[in-house]
C-alpha cells in the first residue's frame, strides 16, 4: 500500500554497516544527524534538505537502500519550545494578563517549555511504551490485585506536583488570573504528559468540589494532598461513576449502594465499570444509600457523593477487588479498570440524595480538562505537520511550497485558534467565579459556554488530527512516528464526560432553566465583543456575517417555545454548533481588534467567519427538524432490518 521506505529510527544500526565499509566510502558522514542548531535554522535547513536531496538523485552509484533511507532521514519534524512556538498563546497572553504577572508568568511558561522538551516529552513516550499491567496473584497464589505502572508514570506524578499543575488555581497567587495561568500549563503539559492529563482532570474537580463544600474537617486533610507541591504529599482522585448499564444516565444505571455503619462511615457495594485512573490515591464514587430496611430509593433524587481512600493505612486495598484492566482504543497509558466495591469503607460528603448536584462541581472541571487536552492535541499535530512541511521534500519541492498542502495547514490553524480562545474564555469566567468578581452574567454564561465548548472541541479535534496525520501520507499510519499516539489519544474526547448529543441536550436544559436568560447573555456578549471592531475596516465582512449569524439565531430562538419536545431535540447539536461557531468567531474578531494583532490574526478572524456559522437556522429552512423527520431518520437507519432484530 505504501512504498516501501527504511524508517528514520533504524538509521543509527544502517550507519554502523556504511562504517565497515559495506556501503560507498564517505557515505558515513553524510549519515550524521543534523544539529539542532541546523534543525532550527529555516533557511539553513530548506538549502540543505535541497542540496543533499539533489546529490542522493542525482548518484547513479549509490544504491537503492541507502538512497531511500538518505531522502527519509532529513524528514523528521522536531518541535522546540513549545511556549515559544506558540504565537497566538503568547499573544492572548500579553494582550490580557496585568503587566506584573505576565512578566513572572512569562519567564515560568518559558522555563516550563523547555523541561517538556527536554524532561517531559521523553518521560511521556515512555508511558505509551510501557503500559499499566494487572497483577492479580503473587508468586505463592495470594490475591493481590496490583496494577503495576512504569517509573516513568509515577515520575508525571511528581513533576504535576513539582509545577503545581493542580495547586496553582486553588492558591490563587495571582486572583482571577490564577486559574487561567493553571489551564495554560495543563495545556501545555497535556501533549507530552503521557495520558497523565486524565488524573489531573479528576484530581482537580476532586479539589473544586471539597473546596465548594467549604472545605469540611473531615476533608481538610485530602484537600491538602490534592493541592500539594510536595511530591511526596500529592495525591490524585478518580471518579468512579460509570456502572454496568454504563453511559451518561447515571440516575438509572447507578446499582451501588451504601449501607451506615455504627461509627458514621459508610460500606459501599457495587461494581464499577470504567473507573479512569484506578491506581490512584482517592476517589470521589455515587451511591444509594440503604435505609433501615435495606431498601434504596431510584432516580437522581437517591444518589449520594461519597469519598473513599482506595487503600488503608497498610497500603491493602480498601475492601476493593480488580476484576481486569480495560482494553481501550486509546489512553492506554492509563490504568482504566472493573472494580469490585466489597464493603469499601467511604465518607458521606454530600447531602443524602444530593449527590449529582454536589458532583456538577467536578463534571464542570473535568469537562474544561477536556477542551484543555482537545486543544492541546490540535497544536500539538499542527507544530508537527508545519515542521514536516518544512523537510519534506515531494514532487521536486518541500511541502511548505505546495499551495493546497498549506491550504489544508491553515484550515487546520484557524480550527485550532478558534477552540484556544473559546478555552481562555472559559477559564477566565471560571477564575472570576472563584475569586467572586464574577458578574451573574458571567455565571450564567459559563454555565452555558462549558458544555459547549467540550462537545465542539471535542469533534474538532478529531478532524484535525487526523487531517493532521494525513499531511503525513504513509508515515502518518506508522505507529513508531508516535502519531497514531495522537489520533487514538484525541478520539476519546468527543465521548468522555458527555458525547456530543448528551452535552448538546444538557445545552438545551441551561437555557430552559434560566427562561431565556442564557440567550440574552450570550448576545449580549457576542455584541460586545463585536463593538470592539468596529472602527476596524479589515474586520467589517467577518463582523457583519456573525451579526448576521446572532440575527438568524436570536429568530430561531423566538420561534424555538412553539415547538414540540422532538423538534427541540432534533435542533439540539445544530443548535450547539451555532453557538460555538458564534461565540468563537467574536472572540477571534475581538482578538484581532486589539491593537498590536497581526495580520494573521485578522486572517483566521475573516476565515472562521466565512463557514457557516449559524447551521441551525439553515437546516431550520430546509424543514430538517420536522415531526417526520424524525421518522424518516428511523427509516433510514432501518431500512433492511428484521423487525425486532438485535443490531
Amino acid at each position: 500500500m505504501f512504498p516501501w521506505r527504511l524508517p528514520w529510527w533504524r538509521s543509527s544500526a544502517t550507519c554502523k554497516l556504511w562504517q565497515l565499509g559495506r556501503f560507498l566510502p564517505g557515505i558515513w558522514e553524510r549519515c550524521q544527524p543534523l544539529s539542532r542548531k541546523g534543525i532550527n535554522t529555516m533557511a539553513g535547513q530548506e538549502q540543505q534538505a535541497d542540496v543533499r536531496e539533489k546529490r542522493v538523485l542525482e548518484d547513479p552509484e549509490m544504491p537503492l537502500a541507502r538512497r531511500e533511507t538518505e531522502a527519509l532521514f532529513l524528514e523528521q519534524p522536531e518541535t522546540g519550545n513549545q511556549y515559544l512556538e506558540d504565537a497566538l498563546l503568547r499573544s492572548y497572553l500579553k494582550t490580557h494578563l496585568p503587566p506584573k504577572i505576565l512578566e513572572e508568568v512569562n519567564q515560568d511558561l518559558e522555563r516550563f517549555g523547555n523541561r517538556l522538551s527536554t524532561e517531559i516529552k521523553p518521560q511521556g513516550w515512555e508511558c505509551e511504551l510501557n503500559p499499566p499491567v494487572f497483577r492479580q496473584y503473587n508468586a505463592w497464589g495470594q490475591r493481590v490485585d496490583q496494577i503495576v505502572t512504569c517509573s516513568a508514570w509515577r515520575r508525571m506524578k511528581e513533576v504535576a506536583a513539582e509545577e503545581g499543575l493542580i495547586a496553582e488555581a486553588y492558591e490563587r497567587r495571582y486572583s482571577s488570573w490564577s486559574r487561567l495561568y493553571q489551564a495554560v500549563k495543563l495545556y501545555l503539559f497535556s501533549s507530552c504528559s503521557g495520558g497523565f492529563s486524565c488524573p489531573l482532570a479528576m484530581t482537580d474537580g476532586a479539589a473544586k468540589v471539597i473546596e465548594s463544600l467549604g472545605i469540611p474537617g473531615s476533608l481538610k486533610n485530602a484537600f491538602d494532598h490534592l493541592t500539594s507541591r510536595d511530591p511526596r504529599k500529592f495525591w490524585t482522585s478518580g471518579q468512579w461513576m460509570t456502572e454496568r448499564r454504563g453511559g451518561s444516565d447515571v440516575a438509572e444505571g447507578t446499582e451501588t449502594v451504601a449501607r451506615k455503619q455504627p461509627d458514621g462511615t459508610y460500606r459501599l457495594y457495587g461494581f464499577k465499570w470504567f473507573t479512569s485512573a484506578a491506581d490512584s490515591d482517592v476517589t470521589l464514587t455515587l451511591a444509594r444509600v440503604a435505609d433501615a430496611e435495606g431498601q434504596v430509593k431510584q432516580g437522581s433524587s437517591g444518589l449520594s457523593l461519597f469519598f473513599l481512600k482506595v487503600r488503608d493505612e497498610e497500603g491493602k486495598l480498601n475492601s476493593i477487588q480488580v476484576q481486569r484492566l480495560k482494553d481501550k482504543l486509546g489512553t492506554r497509558q492509563m490504568a482504566t479498570a472493573e472494580l469490585w466495591l466489597e464493603g469499601a469503607k467511604a465518607e458521606l460528603i454530600s447531602a443524602e440524595g444530593r449527590g449529582v448536584a454536589s458532583i456538577s462541581n467536578m463534571l464542570n472541571i473535568t469537562r474544561i480538562h477536556n477542551v484543555i487536552a482537545a486543544v492541546a492535541s490540535m497544536r500539538r499535530m499542527i507544530g508537527l505537520s508545519r515542521e514536516y512541511a518544512r523537510r519534506r521534500v515531494a514532487f521536486g519541492k518541500l511541502l511548505k511550497d505546495h499551495p493546497l498542502h498549506m491550504q489544508t495547514l491553515a484550515r487546520m490553524e484557524v480550527q485550532a485558534r478558534g477552540a484556544f480562545l473559546l478555552l481562555m474564555e472559559i477559564v477566565r469566567l471560571l477564575g472570576l467565579v472563584e475569586t467572586n468578581l464574577a458578574s451573574e452574567e458571567d455565571q450564567l454564561l459559563l454555565r452555558l459556554l462549558i458544555p459547549v465548548a467540550k462537545l465542539y472541541t471535542g469533534k474538532q479535534a478529531s478532524a484535525v488530527v487526523i487531517e493532521g496525520m494525513e499531511s503525513f501520507g504513509g508515515q502518518g499510519y506508522m505507529e513508531d512516528t508516535g502519531l497514531p499516539v495522537i489520533v487514538r489519544d484525541t478520539l476519546v474526547m468527543s465521548i468522555w464526560e458527555g458525547t456530543t448529543n448528551i452535552l448538546s441536550l444538557d445545552v438545551l436544559r441551561s437555557l430552559s432553566k434560566s427562561g431565556g436568560q442564557v440567550v440574552a447573555v450570550f448576545f449580549a456578549a457576542v455584541q460586545k465583543k463585536l463593538e470592539l471592531a468596529s472602527s476596524c475596516v479589515e474586520l467589517a465582512p467577518a463582523v457583519k456575517r456573525t451579526q448576521d449569524a446572532v440575527s438568524s439565531l436570536a429568530q430561531f430562538t423566538q420561534e424555538a417555545g412553539s415547538r414540540g419536545a422532538v423538534t427541540m431535540e432534533l435542533t439540539a447539536r445544530d443548535f450547539s454548533y451555532s453557538l460555538a461557531r458564534i461565540y468563537a468567531g467574536a472572540l477571534l474578531i475581538e482578538h484581532a481588534a486589539w491593537p498590536g494583532a497581526s495580520p494573521t490574526d485578522m486572517a483566521a478572524a475573516q476565515r472562521w467567519c466565512n463557514q457557516e456559522l449559524c447551521p441551525v437556522a439553515t437546516e431550520s429552512g430546509n424543514s430538517s427538524y420536522e415531526g417526520e423527520e424524525a421518522l424518516t431518520n428511523s427509516a433510514l437507519v432501518y431500512e433492511g432490518c428484521p423487525p425486532g432484530s438485535r443490531l
